[in-house]
């Protein structure tokens, strides 16, 4: 791994305790060029967990509180009229920024949701028809409840499906708890955060991660991974084509981040359930037994032969 990265995560695990699994995957897929979508109750440290990665990478940092009433406008930006001027101005919303929080994503209409598709999917953003692109480094992390849907405005299939993974943050143990509370009520966290990385570098660190190999049978091995979900009894609607591409990015971003320049089994095993727990939607009947996703895909990983 690269020695800046090694020590942005060892800073990064001292802010955030008790969120190894979830710390590594939310920086793979930051350097994979992908989205995340974090659920899990409040008070569990997910806005603390993208805005501390945000000032290690260096990052400019922006926050959208998500409501009922939130315009499209007030994501990407409007433009108004100036009467001193005497001619028009575009002003650029909170979108223009290098990570981007859209806290509790599904209590905003389906309106205001999709403003933030095109800025995800191409790096850009239009305002009253004219076209400005967005930095290089652009990242979206989206939180939701998973308890209160009251009120609420589910994230549909093909919105999701723009997410390369999917994390779930629990409570952490009770060594981990304690830790935090030390931790805050100390004033540890008061401490300034410093800066491990630059633009430059985080480029460059992309670029190596394209570089890596993926070999043709782990290949076979993704691609019967994601067929698998199309073709069980338990799975009613199965991943796409872009949840494979996900996974074979997002195995990219682990076998680096795990020091190596080619991506193995293994590596696809564990970034399999956060790529693909949003993508696919459980047959009613399973659902009824209780059976959660994460179940069915490691049933579905446990099925599938590994490459030699």
């Amino acid at each position: 791994m690269n020695s800046h990265l090694t020590s942005l995560f060892e800073k990064y695990e001292q802010r955030i305790v008790g969120q190894d699994l979830n710390l590594k995957l939310l920086l793979s897929s930051i350097l994979a060029g992908g989205h995340v979508l974090i659920e899990g109750v409040p008070g569990t440290g997910k806005t603390q967990m993208v805005k501390t990665l945000a000032g290690l990478l260096g990052g400019e940092y922006n926050r959208i509180q998500f409501t009922p009433d939130l315009l499209p406008s007030d994501i990407t930006g409007s433009t108004i009229y100036n009467m001193k001027e005497g001619s028009f101005q575009t002003l650029k919303g909170p979108i223009f920024t290098n990570v981007l929080l859209a806290d509790e994503i599904n209590r905003t209409p389906a309106k205001t949701q999709a403003a933030l598709l095109e800025a995800m999917e191409e790096k850009q953003v239009t305002i009253q028809g004219e076209t400005y692109q967005l930095s290089e480094m652009f990242f979206v992390v989206a939180t939701q409840n998973p308890i209160e849907f009251e009120g609420t405005y589910p994230l549909p299939e093909a919105q999701q499906d723009r997410f390369l993974f999917k994390l779930l943050i629990d409570f952490p143990t009770f060594e981990d708890e304690k830790q935090v509370l030390k931790q805050v009520l100390e004033n540890d966290m008061k401490s300034t955060l410093k800066q491990i990385l630059n633009m430059e570098t985080f480029l460059m660190i992309r670029n190596e991660i394209e570089q890596i190999t993926l070999s043709d049978s782990v290949l076979d091995y993704i691609m019967q991974l994601v067929r698998r979900t199309r073709e069980t009894d338990s799975i009613q609607f199965g991943a796409s084509t872009r949840a494979a591409i996900s996974i074979g990015k997002a195995g990219k971003a682990w076998a680096y981040l795990s020091g190596r320049d080619y991506v193995t089994p293994d590596d696809i095993k564990i970034v399999a359930k956060p790529s693909l727990r949003h993508r696919i939607q459980l047959s009613p009947h399973v659902e009824l037994e209780g059976t959660t996703v994460d179940q069915i895909i490691e049933e579905l990983v446990g099925a599938t032969p590994v490459p030699r």
